[in-house]
């Protein structure tokens, strides 16, 4: 099966997880078509923009980072990552991540359920 970029509808969420701004989600595959996930999207934030604090319980997200540099917020404070990096979170933990960057952010979401 091929999906062509064309098939993938983008949609743009304000202030999503209560952050600020706005974020564009591209779905990658629309939801349930992935077996035990329910999101596989491409994240673009522009400066000034963020997702809220957030928690995943009985599921785990994994943000690749694909462009530009972000802070993500943990329980253990605030990180930098950039362009390769992985940020893991599963196990009911919480994060957030904001653009204080000229560049856009750029990631590829993936939520896996337990």
């Amino acid at each position: 099966m091929i999906k062509r970029e064309q098939e993938m509808k983008s949609v743009v969420k304000q202030r999503m997880r209560e952050g600020t701004g706005q974020v564009v989600v591209k779905s990658l595959m629309d939801e349930g078509t992935v077996s035990h996930s329910r999101l596989f999207a491409e994240l673009t934030i522009e400066k000034g923009c963020s997702i809220g604090v957030h928690n995943h319980v009985n599921e785990t997200e994994y943000y690749w980072i694909t462009e530009g540099k972000g802070i993500v917020t943990e329980a253990d404070g605030e990180k930098v990552v950039q362009k390769g990096d992985l940020v893991i979170t599963g196990g009911g933990a919480s994060h957030a991540i904001r653009n204080d960057e000229d560049e856009t952010l750029k990631l590829m979401a993936l939520i896996i359920l337990e």
